[in-house]
């Protein structure tokens, strides 16, 4: 009874993540099922094919979600390098979310524990400590990491919408996956070649298993290969192959001296996407008070870098 008991909360919290404490050490098996079918449904090209519109819808999924991860989850929701209104604070909160990389508040809680922690024992996914699979994406599994560090988000918890987010966090990648799966339809209809199971695979789980892997590269790969122009404490690294696959996260030796600017390329020729994009988004009127790099941060560099 005991067994079935706890095999039918593992499940519950796929779905409500409010009670999501889980005795014990290791992988929870049952608990991870959806994050391993997301990388199984993923074989499901060889039966739905491929085209040229599936594809690019998949390749546009990528970007626009690698933004809401890079500008809203990670930029706003964990550093809080800009200003907004509580209403757009809840559309990045809703477009981060489509990215199956669970709720802003979870994202935000761990992240912020990485960096009071960076690369040493308490830190969640450190290369150095842990091994490069695991904090590349084995901690995800972990039991200790499945619940939410409320009390280092205190400024974000107090919204309830946003506590509604992080609670089913499932809710808003299901219906991302629907509208995938109905917008291929509507192609079909229309004469496009394609199809809702083509688009489903293609537009959502492809993108979503490139998405999260090219994201996690930052806890693992960031953490090893490149260059270093501060000296942190830990080992970040500035990747420029990183950078370009996440709009600006691979200049991480940046991030991790001063995180607490917009910018991660702080330098013309360092591209950084997300950083293009907010100041877009802020001649708009979307957001506002854009954190810049202080001038004392290049005057702390190390000679030559």
């Amino acid at each position: 009874m005991r067994i079935l008991r706890e095999s039918a909360m593992a499940v519950w919290r796929w779905f409500d993540t409010e009670d999501d404490v889980v005795p014990g050490e290791g992988i929870d098996w049952l608990r991870v099922v959806p994050f391993l079918g997301l990388h199984v449904v993923c074989l499901a090209v060889l039966w739905v094919g491929w085209s040229p519109v599936a594809i690019g819808v998949a390749a546009l999924a990528y970007a626009v979600r690698m933004f809401a991860i890079t500008g809203f989850y990670h930029r706003y929701f964990s550093h809080r390098t800009f200003e907004t209104s509580r209403v757009m604070q809840f559309v990045f909160a809703v477009l981060g979310s489509t990215a199956v990389q669970r709720g802003p508040l979870w994202w935000a809680a761990h992240h912020r524990n990485h960096h009071r922690h960076s690369d040493r024992e308490e830190d969640p996914h450190s290369p150095h400590r842990h091994g490069l699979l695991w904090s590349h994406m084995l901690w995800i599994t972990s039991r200790e990491n499945f619940p939410t560090d409320m009390d280092v988000v205190k400024d974000l918890s107090k919204y309830p919408e946003l506590r509604f987010l992080n609670r089913f966090d499932m809710l808003v990648p299901v219906l991302t996956a629907a509208g995938m799966y109905g917008l291929g339809v509507w192609m079909e209809g229309m004469g496009v070649q394609t199809s809702g199971w083509q688009m489903l695979v293609w537009g959502f789980f492809v993108s979503t298993i490139v998405l999260f892997h090219a994201t996690c590269t930052i806890n693992s790969l960031a953490h090893c290969f490149g260059s270093r122009r501060f000296e942190t404490g830990e080992e970040s690294r500035n990747n420029w192959l990183l950078a370009l696959i996440t709009f600006g996260e691979g200049w991480h030796n940046n991030h991790h001296y001063y995180p607490g600017t917009v910018r991660q390329g702080f330098y013309w020729w360092e591209v950084d996407m997300t950083y293009y994009i907010l100041r877009v988004l802020a001649a708009l009127g979307l957001i506002r008070d854009l954190r810049p790099v202080p001038a004392r941060v290049y005057e702390n560099q190390e000679p030559g870098r």
